[in-house]
């Protein structure tokens, strides 16, 4: 088909470079070439672009051709390219891209074309990269994560690149609107919480502020799933943003790793250990560029996708009729990366997490390792290596990356125990993100025996070695109890039998009893007694008496021996063997402290309960181990591009969007909290969003809600430590109230207010797909009561990710971080809807100590038991001291009667009863905490009612955010744990 429009932004002339054989190509960067990978023709560009360098693909260390110096800057480049050749370009991808058909060129094939677009002006700066940290040697971070929660790519590259403008006047010469395009693109399904979206802005931050580091994850086809509301509640489906294909993605095919499972561990002729046979896949590259703002750097998220090679296809088996047979090798490869988190009730769910999170740490440090060697050359020295390269393991899925270097450098590399060991604990650092028992991931020994034996070995021996002689070694052996105490606790393996060496320190001496002997002698004396007073015995009898007497005597004497050589040999305290009845673990977050070299909490109070409580006993061994790292969250994505509105008032009042990169110049925004023009200019932009808001609820509920009501906003996972049911029970009693008072009554007694829900149960967690369903059982009443009308709307909204978050949190007026004191260990969404000007109302757990000290006490809605009353009150109510507030039953009766429907909530509302017993004894203290909430909300209700009051608290909450970006977090990894410094491409 002839064409006028231009190749890819006349930026690159090489095709994909040969690809090199597995493995051998991990140490490279991301390829030089237009689209996904193929070459344009060279030719003199459109805009002004005539220059022509030579421009290198780290890959293969190829020199092209292209039209641009990655020297120039990339920005500055596309800025002078003009919306007429971006135009071009997309125009280009449409018809030359082999995604769609070329008739027409509709909204989701402008999306793809203008996103190949996008990337070919990445492409550029991600090469002169990655391509510069190699040529520097620089020490890099490699952030490990389960969860990498990117959101939409399209807006926040362009964004990055500061080309928003040209791209919209782009696609308005091509009939399409910027807003419509970018709404086309599926969130990558490759997270589902704080802790992905933490990861995700930690990239940010990253390539923002020019650090050297890379983010490796996992691939996951389906994601965690699609989150469909229904009568019956929350029902899930598979994810399919793949289904069209993700334009972002560099597929590197010619890097892979092997990865095996199960097997057997052999000790060659070398002297070393060699895990052999078993089950073994590869994992593939997929990589994703992270620019940065107002900067070149551009830095790369590396995903591995697991298969097997064509050969393991059994074409035999096929041909003969058995397809299940002749494709399972590549079935059980390529499930690893199909599900987030698969359900792990039954055994196989177990195996397919530990493969998950296995693959992740072997690839990555296979990829990690490859680097600094070609990096090192015939310099290489393995002593470098932590001077060379960080590891931060994000939570305890990655803690396999310990035993995993270990066998890398032992088995693989030849280094002795003791110098692979140094290695890995000044390499690897740890982030502890809960408090939470069960969120402390224990495996089971057994099955991870099976599975990785190699990495079992050494495991055990980490235990014995690194972690009890230690132990024995600062605790010494006179207080065997407390000796007792701190091996329990300390020790990575529990309800496993103590190696010999510590098991010989809990000898005890035998209690001293009654031999069975001694008992038959004085039985003889006693017979014997007996025969002296029988005067008629004869002759005879005495001489059989004297006989049996020296018979039983030599007996004796042998029976008296045996008992003293039984009683030499003392006992073994039953402490040193396991219980047959319980489980045997690896407690993988002990091996995370006990092989990092840092450990971290991710908020001030989340610190402490880490140090105090969480991993004390590692606190009083390691104490300089331990440190805060404050979680923060991106401003540009969820401020600068989220909310452009706010963004263009910001910058306007204080006269600059230097915010943008450096948050504290918000604090500029308090000399004008009390500006009249700043009120009606902030109120007016927060009600652009909530049309827009209400737009969005309407199309994926059907509700119609009245933007001038307040908007009440939480979203987060639905769990109950969260307390999606406090807040549900405290709108049943606002409701029961209303129906209880006249109209008039109504309007007087309550602020109108649209509440809204959203977040994900997981699939398996009964209790909160229960909650879910409630609150929709509760909106389905409400929403259609004509006497309340617009006074109180309740809506869930569903499946609930970035996208639908950037819609939210600029709207949102309050928002509800209500979680049960000390259970949550920061936050991030708290940060994003200070930042946007929304009010909090909160307890003082996880960053809301934070915020509220930032924005003001005054600025900050506050209830609830406080961290350190939590264990007092849960005995108490153990204790059944426990008298729950009149109005709590009031609203638990209610529900019970049947106002919301036929469902039964006997199990919901029997959580909250009882004073012991699994699922009762209201756990998560709703009960307590629910009067001194209902009577913070009647503060809010009184706060809102004085809109000058309102909105200067507004402003105050974004002025007072600065400390909670994710530029601060990431200087403060960098210069704590990492030891990187930036590095400016030249």
């Amino acid at each position: 088909m002839a064409t006028t429009a231009s190749p890819p932004l006349q930026l690159a002339t090489a095709s994909r470079p040969h690809a090199s054989s597995s493995g051998g190509g991990g140490v490279g960067g991301v390829l030089l070439a237009g689209g996904s990978g193929g070459g344009v023709a060279p030719g003199r560009g459109r805009g002004g672009m005539q220059r022509r360098v030579s421009a290198r693909s780290v890959a293969s260390d190829r020199d092209v051709q292209g039209s641009v110096s990655p020297a120039e800057g990339l920005p500055s480049v596309l800025n002078s390219i003009g919306s007429s050749a971006i135009a071009s370009n997309i125009k280009h991808h449409a018809e030359f891209t082999p995604l769609f058909s070329p008739e027409h060129l509709s909204p989701l094939k402008a999306y793809h074309a203008t996103a190949k677009s996008v990337l070919d002006a990445l492409l550029i700066n991600w090469n002169a990269t990655y391509d510069y940290y190699n040529k520097m040697n620089v020490k890099q971070a490699y952030y490990l994560s389960m969860e990498f929660l990117q959101g939409r790519a399209l807006t926040n590259a362009i964004g990055n690149l500061e080309i928003t403008g040209e791209y919209a006047e782009a696609l308005k010469q091509l009939g399409q609107n910027l807003e419509d395009v970018a709404s086309q693109e599926p969130d990558a399904a490759l997270g589902n919480g704080g802790l992905g979206r933490l990861a995700s802005c930690f990239l940010d931050s990253l390539a923002t502020l020019n650090y050297p580091a890379w983010g490796y994850g996992l691939r996951y086809k389906y994601g965690l799933f699609k989150q469909i509301i229904t009568k019956d509640g929350q029902e899930e489906i598979a994810e399919n943003w793949l289904e069209m294909g993700y334009p972002w993605e560099v597929v590197r095919n010619d890097i892979s790793y092997p990865v095996k499972f199960f097997g057997k561990v052999i000790e060659g002729t070398d002297g070393r250990k060699h895990w052999i046979g078993g089950e073994n896949i590869k994992a593939v590259a997929h990589d994703v560029p992270i620019p940065g703002y107002k900067t070149r750097t551009t830095n790369n998220l590396r995903l591995w996708s697991t298969t097997v090679p064509a050969q393991d296809f059994d074409l035999g088996a096929f041909n003969s009729g058995d397809h299940t047979k002749a494709y399972e090798a590549h079935l059980n490869a390529e499930k690893i990366c199909h599900i987030l988190y698969p359900g792990d009730e039954s055994l196989e769910g177990k195996v397919l997490r530990l493969k998950q999170q296995y693959t992740l740490c072997s690839a990555s440090l296979q990829d990690i390792i490859a680097r600094f060697e070609s990096r090192a050359g015939e310099s290489l020295n393995w002593e470098d290596f932590p001077s060379k390269v960080a590891v931060q393991m994000n939570d305890t899925h990655p803690t396999l990356c310990i035993p995993e270097l270990m066998r890398i450098l032992m088995d693989v590399k030849g280094l002795s125990w003791s110098e692979a060991w140094s290695i890995t604990e000044r390499t690897v650092a740890y982030t502890n993100h809960t408090v939470l028992p069960e969120a402390l991931e224990k495996w089971s020994l057994d099955i991870m025996q099976k599975l990785l034996p190699r990495h079992v070995e050494i495991i055990e021996t980490i235990d014995e070695e690194q972690q009890m002689n230690i132990i024995v070694s600062k605790y010494g052996t006179t207080d065997t109890e407390l000796l007792k105490k701190k091996l329990k606790e300390m020790r990575i393996l529990d309800n496993v039998d103590l190696p010999a060496s510590i098991s010989q320190l809990f000898v005890k001496p035998k209690e001293k009893k009654e031999s069975p002997a001694k008992s038959k002698q004085k039985l003889l004396v006693k017979s014997l007694e007996t025969i002296a007073e029988v005067e008629e015995k004869t002759e005879l009898e005495e001489e059989e008496a004297e006989v049996l007497s020296e018979i039983e005597e030599e007996k004796l004497e042998s029976e008296e021996v045996e008992a003293e050589e039984e009683s030499s040999d003392d006992e073994l305290d039953p402490f040193v063997k396991s219980d047959p009845k319980l489980p045997r673990v690896v407690r993988m977050a002990n091996l995370c402290v006990v092989g990092g070299h840092s450990v971290n909490g991710v908020a001030e109070i989340h610190s402490e309960i880490v140090k105090q409580d969480v991993f004390n006993s590692f606190y009083e061994m390691w104490p300089t181990k331990f440190q805060n790292k404050t979680n923060g969250v991106t401003p540009r994505r969820w401020i600068r591009f989220c909310n452009p509105e706010l963004s263009a008032l910001i910058s306007k009042w204080i006269g600059s969007d230097d915010w943008v990169l450096n948050t504290d110049k918000l604090a500029e925004l308090k000399k004008f909290a009390d500006n009249e023009d700043l009120h009606s200019e902030w109120r007016a932009a927060k009600k652009a969003n909530k049309m827009k808001v209400v737009s969005l609820i309407r199309e994926k509920t059907g509700y119609i809600v009245s933007p001038d009501a307040m908007f009440d906003v939480q979203v987060k996972r639905i769990h109950e430590y969260k307390r999606q049911l406090l807040n549900i029970l405290g709108i049943v009693y606002r409701y029961k109230k209303m129906k209880e008072m006249s109209a008039e009554e109504r309007v007087k007694s309550f602020v109108p207010r649209v509440c809204i829900f959203g977040g994900k149960a997981f699939a398996t967690y009964i209790q909160a797909k229960r909650i879910v369903k409630f609150i929709t059982d509760v909106a389905a009443t409400v929403n259609h009561d004509s006497d309340i009308g617009d006074l109180l709307k309740v809506v869930f909204v569903p499946d609930y990710n970035v996208s639908v978050a950037e819609a939210l949190i600029p709207a949102s007026e309050l928002s509800q971080h209500i979680s049960t004191a000390g259970m949550e260990a920061s936050g991030t969404s708290n940060m994003k809807f200070a930042m946007n000007g929304c009010i909090l109302i909160g307890t003082l757990d996880g960053a809301n100590v934070e915020i509220r000290e930032e924005v003001g006490e005054e600025n900050f809605f506050l209830f609830g038991a406080e961290a350190h009353e939590i264990a007092g009150l849960r005995k108490e109510r153990a204790q059944g001291k426990f008298v729950p507030d009149p109005r709590f039953e009031e609203v638990k009766e209610f529900v019970r009667s049947g106002v919301f429907g036929t469902y039964n909530y006997d199990e919901l509302m029997g959580s909250l009863e009882g004073n012991e017993g699994y699922g009762r004894a209201d756990y998560f203290l709703v009960g307590k905490d629910f009067p001194s909430y209902i009577e913070c909300q009647e503060k809010v209700d009184k706060a809102y009612r004085d809109q000058k009051l309102w909105t200067r608290m507004s402003i105050l909450n974004t002025a007072g955010s600065s400390k909670f970006s994710s530029d601060r977090t990431i200087h403060e990894y960098a210069k704590d744990i990492w030891d990187i410094s930036p590095v400016i491409l030249p």
